[in-house]
């Protein structure tokens, strides 16, 4: 599904630090000229930009939806995590060199067919899938790259219901499932 050259890869991380270092400078997003990248990063995509610092996690965000060309979507993503993640403050300049960024983009979602939890639990493909609940508005999901910290599948529904606001208990007939994988590039 995903065709990326080494190039490529190397093109999506250093707009994410040319992002993050035009933020630092200037207080917006890098605007990107799309058609001077290659074809396959011009196409629409979802992506999440995850950064570290020391180790430690310091900024995830992105989008799931396939809205604007992929190298745009990593650039806003990176400006985002660096910036804009609730959880942090926003970067500052003598962070800037321990960041570690790893960038993961997205499959096209796969709506899933369930008529109760278990069956839900039962599609979720542990260490593969990323996950997305959807009801009433609300919205949560977590990266495969979660499995590490969260390997019971039980346990990673629960913290998706979590992230999108709902009980752990919370449970709709009209609640709305979507599994996706990643392709995932790292410094």
């Amino acid at each position: 599904m995903f065709s990326f050259t080494k190039n490529d890869e190397q093109d999506l991380l250093n707009i994410a630090h040319q992002s993050i270092e035009h933020g630092l400078q200037n207080g917006e997003c890098l605007k990107v000229n799309e058609v001077e990248y290659p074809a396959v990063l011009q196409q629409p995509h979802g992506a999440f930009t995850t950064l570290k610092c020391n180790g430690a996690l310091r900024g995830c965000k992105g989008s799931l939806e396939e809205a604007l060309p992929l190298i745009s979507t990593v650039a806003y993503s990176a400006y985002s995590s660096a910036f804009n993640d609730i959880r942090f403050p926003p970067l500052q300049p003598v962070e800037f060199a321990q960041l570690k960024i790893s960038l993961s983009v997205l499959s096209p979602k796969v709506k899933l067919s369930f008529s109760s939890e278990e069956e839900l639990i039962e599609q979720i493909q542990p260490d593969m899938d990323g996950l997305v609940l959807e009801y009433n508005g609300q919205r949560g999901t977590l990266l495969p790259s979660v499995w590490k910290m969260i390997p019971d599948t039980r346990e990673f529904l629960f913290t998706v219901k979590q992230k999108a606001g709902f009980d752990r208990d919370f449970w709709a007939e009209d609640l709305q499932a979507y599994r996706y994988t990643t392709h995932t590039i790292q410094d």
